[in-house]
């Protein structure tokens, strides 16, 4: 995997990280080589698995959703089976943006995006609170977000 990121290839990522919508023809522009040998390593990264796919980045401001918790929760029961379950309703509750299982003092951190406060409450209340297994959760409102959808830079 490592003889992938070479000079070329980590300047095509930041080129298609800038812009997914990039044509082969600028990118090949952009790094410097031919169209062939660029959109070459383009799948070659692909097949890798070193790129997963191609997607559009939504507004959440301009879609309303400009409230962001971070909630902490702790399971009542933590064994595989129990995690599995609890991973699965998670997924489908379409307000929480991320979701880690987290080695600390609680079990699961979830980056939750509501409208509003009302929106929020409604969320806890509805969804979160009867995800399985989920005995307490603490709640940390966002004031303002600094960085965001930043990328890890290879």
């Amino acid at each position: 995997m490592t003889d992938l990121l070479d000079a070329t290839n980590r300047r095509i990522l930041e080129a298609l990280v800038a812009n997914a919508r990039i044509s082969m023809t600028e990118l090949a522009r952009t790094v410097g080589l031919s169209k062939t040998p660029v959109a070459l390593r383009v799948k070659q990264m692909e097949e890798a698995g070193l790129i997963t796919g191609y997607r559009a980045i939504l507004s959440p401001l301009k879609l309303g959703l400009t409230h962001v918790t971070y909630v902490e929760l702790t399971l009542s029961d933590t064994r595989q089976k129990a995690l599995e379950e609890f991973n699965a309703a998670v997924r489908l509750i379409p307000e929480v943006e991320e979701c880690y299982m987290i080695a600390g003092g609680f079990d699961y951190q979830i980056k939750l995006r509501s409208r509003d406060m009302a929106h929020f409450r409604w969320v806890m209340a509805e969804k979160i609170s009867t995800l399985p297994f989920v005995t307490n959760t603490t709640s940390y409102v966002a004031m303002e977000a600094v960085v965001e959808q930043k990328w890890v830079e290879v």
